[in-house]
This record gives C-alpha cells, sequence and structure tokens, in this order.
C-alpha cells in the first residue's frame, strides 16, 4: 500500500484548495469526497445566490467570473469543477471514509471502497450534512424535508416553511412565488437579523401584505399527514398542510470528529480543539480545515474567510517533514 503525505476527507471548496496546494508543494496527496465534486454545493438549492462576491470565493487566486457580484449555485459547481479538471486533481468521488485509525507514524483510512495510508489528515468536511432535527411527532413523515431543491416542486401546496435564517426565507419566497401556499413558523420575534440584505425587506414585505402567512415566536408541535399543529403565542393552532420544509440548521458531523479521537468542547458550541497558528487538532498530524473548525458556530467561518487554512496546513506539513527528514 503506498502511503501517502496527506489525504483530505471532504472534497468542497476548502478541501480543493489544500490539494491545490499539495500539489504545489510537491506532496502526494489523495482527496476522498462522499458524493460529486463539492458535494455540499451540488445540494444546495438550485436557484441559491450566495451572500459573498465571486472574487470572495475565489481559491488559489483563480479568477471566478460570474455574470452578477454575487455568484449562483450552478456558476460556483462550474467553477470549483473546472479547477479540479484543469488541475487533474487527485481526487475520488462517491467513496465515504468510514473509519480513520491512528497508527505509530501514520493513518490508515477505511471507506467503502478501499484503504488508504497516510502521514497526514486533513478533515474539510463541513456541515451541511446534518440537519438540526425539531423532534416533533410526525417529522419522519415523508413530507417532511430538511432540504429544500426546486420551488417548482411545491406549486399549488399547502407549505409550512419552518426557520428564519436565509435558507428558510429563501425557500418560502421562491415557493410562494411558483404559487405555493406559505406559511413562515419563527421560533423568534422576527425574520433572522443574518438573512441577505436584500431578500430581507422581500420577506417583510410579503408578510406585511398578506400574501405569505407569518407565525412568530411559534414552535411545531407536531406534524400530521394532512394538518401541522403549532404553539403560538395564543395557543395551538392547526393548519391545512401538504408539505413541511424544516430549515433549522446543518451541524457538523460531531461522531465522526471524536471516533477520530478530536477533543470537542463541552458547552453547547461543541468547538473541536486545534491550534490555530497550524490548524493542527489535538491529534499529532490531524488537521482541521474550513466550516467544520467552527463547530456548532456554523456562522463562524465561510469560504471567503477559511481559504487561508490551506496554505497554512500545508506550510506546516511541509515543515513538519523537512524536520524529520534532517
Amino acid at each position: 500500500m503506498n502511503i501517502f503525505d496527506v489525504v483530505i476527507i471532504g472534497g468542497g471548496p476548502i478541501g480543493i484548495a489544500c490539494g491545490l496546494d499539495a500539489k504545489k508543494q510537491g506532496l502526494s496527496y489523495l482527496i476522498i469526497e462522499k458524493g460529486p465534486i463539492v458535494n455540499s454545493l451540488f445540494n444546495y438549492p438550485i436557484n441559491m445566490q450566495f451572500f459573498s462576491s465571486s472574487e470572495k470565493l475565489e481559491i488559489d487566486e483563480i479568477p471566478f467570473i460570474s455574470k452578477e457580484a454575487k455568484p449562483k449555485r450552478n456558476e460556483a459547481l462550474e467553477y470549483y469543477r473546472r479547477i479540479v479538471t484543469s488541475n487533474q486533481l487527485n481526487i475520488h468521488l462517491f467513496e465515504k471514509v468510514t473509519r480513520v485509525t491512528k497508527n505509530k507514524d501514520s493513518f490508515l483510512v477505511e471507506t467503502e471502497k478501499d484503504k488508504y495510508e497516510a502521514k497526514h489528515i486533513i478533515v474539510a468536511t463541513g456541515f451541511y450534512d446534518l440537519a438540526n432535527t425539531i423532534d416533533v411527532p410526525g417529522e419522519n413523515l415523508s413530507k417532511v424535508s430538511h432540504y429544500y431543491k426546486d420551488p417548482h416542486f411545491y406549486a399549488s401546496q399547502k407549505l409550512a416553511v419552518v426557520g428564519a435564517s436565509n435558507s428558510a426565507i429563501d425557500a418560502a419566497l421562491e415557493c410562494w412565488r411558483k404559487g405555493a401556499d406559505v406559511t413562515l413558523i419563527v421560533r423568534g420575534p422576527e425574520v433572522g437579523q443574518r438573512v441577505k440584505y436584500w431578500v430581507r425587506p422581500d420577506i417583510i414585505n410579503r408578510i406585511e401584505e398578506g400574501s405569505i402567512k407569518a407565525y412568530y415566536n411559534t414552535t411545531v408541535k407536531e406534524i400530521k399527514p394532512r394538518e401541522i399543529d403549532i404553539n403560538t403565542p395564543d395557543g395551538i393552532v392547526t393548519l391545512e398542510n401538504d408539505f413541511v420544509l424544516a430549515l433549522t440548521g446543518y451541524k457538523p458531523n460531531f461522531k465522526f470528529l471524536e471516533a477520530l479521537g478530536i477533543e470537542l468542547s463541552k458547552d453547547e458550541k461543541r468547538l473541536p480543539n486545534y491550534n490555530p497558528d497550524t490548524m493542527e487538532t489535538n491529534i499529532n498530524g490531524l488537521f482541521l480545515a474550513g466550516v467544520i473548525c467552527g463547530g456548532m458556530e456554523t456562522h463562524k467561518w465561510f469560504i471567503e474567510n477559511s481559504r487561508i487554512h490551506a496554505p497554512l496546513i500545508i506550510s506546516t506539513i511541509k515543515k513538519s517533514m523537512g524536520s524529520k527528514a534532517e
């Protein structure tokens, strides 16, 4: 079995950036992605538009040209796909990592298809894989989804959207514009303050004019095949309902991190233990990159401010290998 200098788990933008830097530094590397290239971005809503401008989403100073200042999902897929293919990055797609074992001087990476050995590991798996559930009766019904893709699916249907962040608000507006009867269920007193600044006035206006019904300070009590019960300040309200989009956020795969031996903070933030100067965790030779570094603070790291992780990690690995050689 050949031993790689580094195996990168996760083929999103930051995992790709790590691969580019490893290649430039002459390190043997492998990127392993459980789905297609930039799997998380692929699973974003079809019409999603980024909050950031295209230049802030660039990696390795490769220009990202988009039609508008803020690119859309399909443009991002094109950009990152071309980077992977034009640079002939060593990436294995549709190959899920099942276990990583630390040996004396290396790691054994086991996937659903093969096994690999590496001197160093970079985990860049993001946080979009696991949804924050609302934990109510009926959440497992087929009418309920924690991911939103295409508004056409909900046309002429009574749709409840649970949440007040960007994903929930985008879904509510898009589905309403395609003819859905939309009700927004918000746990807090208002639409989230982090909603994109050009979208927030739109949803507020739609609510005020009565096009979209909104219940604030409200939670879901139970989801039924044809109804949904909600807890409002005025008591329990039962609504006719065909579909529920529970868009209440996502979280990293903490079980995977713990299985790797990475220490997590005991509070609700579940912050992983790593050195911010090197991105190395409490496990020697194991690094974190990208949004996964924020634990439950999923608003802390984005593509634009975690791009620096790639050169930081690869330079650290390069130096450590040089010192060992001496």
